[in-house]
């Protein structure tokens, strides 16, 4: 079967250099699957679960920011955080999902990229969560 490269960087390391079989990755319009040979594309990112599949093993991660890339069997992505179910802190996850929670459940008074913002971290907190208890 043929395999996809994929490489998975942050600001502050590479996460990921390796083969894969597929790719699951969440974007801006919806979780898009990769497998070998994929159409070109580049997408921004937005917070959820990547998920690696190869060699009869499944990796997930969360990722939030940044961008994806597919081109000629290599997928590449450009992340802001990418955390394994190991590094996650389900209490500092669990105080920025009610943080989050209780300044967008009130009537709204700031601007719209603070909104979006503030909709970003509880998305985050909610894949931290997810990956953490093991969904």
């Amino acid at each position: 079967m043929a395999e996809i490269k994929l490489e998975i960087v942050t600001p502050e390391k590479k996460v990921y250099d390796g083969a894969a079989d597929a790719v699951n990755v969440p974007t801006a319009t919806g979780e898009i699957g990769i497998l070998p040979n994929h159409a070109p594309l580049i997408s921004s990112l937005k917070p959820g679960i990547l998920t690696v599949t190869g060699k009869g093993t499944t990796e997930k991660m969360v990722v939030a920011g940044g961008f994806v890339e597919v081109s000629a069997n290599k997928v590449s992505v450009l992340t802001d955080i990418a955390e394994t179910a190991a590094e996650i802190n389900v209490e500092a996850a669990r105080a920025e999902r009610e943080a989050a929670e209780k300044a967008l459940g009130g009537t709204w008074s700031g601007t719209a990229e603070a909104f979006d913002a503030e909709k970003e971290k509880l998305e985050r907190a909610q894949a931290r969560l997810a990956l953490a208890a093991g969904r």
